[in-house]
């Protein structure tokens, strides 16, 4: 899936580490804004950027009236640090979609990270 296929808001992922997923936000000029580790905190990218090569998966659009806001929000936190318990891809998206960090998030990040492992491609 290219770029092209994506709308600003929408929740997109790629696998990395074998098992696990980074995910980010699409926001205006097929850009992703994403908290990642390996860069050291929340960047904006390309889709090619984000994918490094491998295959992007959509995980669903805002309704298009909070397009805007999802991805104002998204842009807001570029430069934020990256802390893998407290301020990961998955914090972000959810802050991004104004949801806040949950208990419940913890336990689902948990469970969905456990069945990758143990799901086949």
């Amino acid at each position: 899936m290219n770029s092209n296929h994506f709308q600003p808001g929408d929740v997109v992922s790629v696998r990395f580490g074998g098992v696990l997923r980074h995910y980010g936000v699409v926001t205006f000029g097929g850009r992703v804004v994403s908290n990642n580790g390996r860069l050291g905190g929340v960047v904006s990218q390309t889709c090619e950027e984000f994918a490094r090569g491998r295959p992007i998966r959509h995980h669903g659009s805002s309704n298009p009236d909070d397009a805007y806001k999802v991805t104002h929000r998204a842009h807001r936190r570029i430069g934020y640090d990256y802390d893998l318990t407290g301020s990961n891809c998955v914090h972000h998206v959810r802050t991004a979609r104004g949801q806040s960090p949950t208990l419940t998030q913890y336990v689902r990040a948990t469970a969905i990270t456990l069945g990758d492992m143990f799901r086949r491609p």
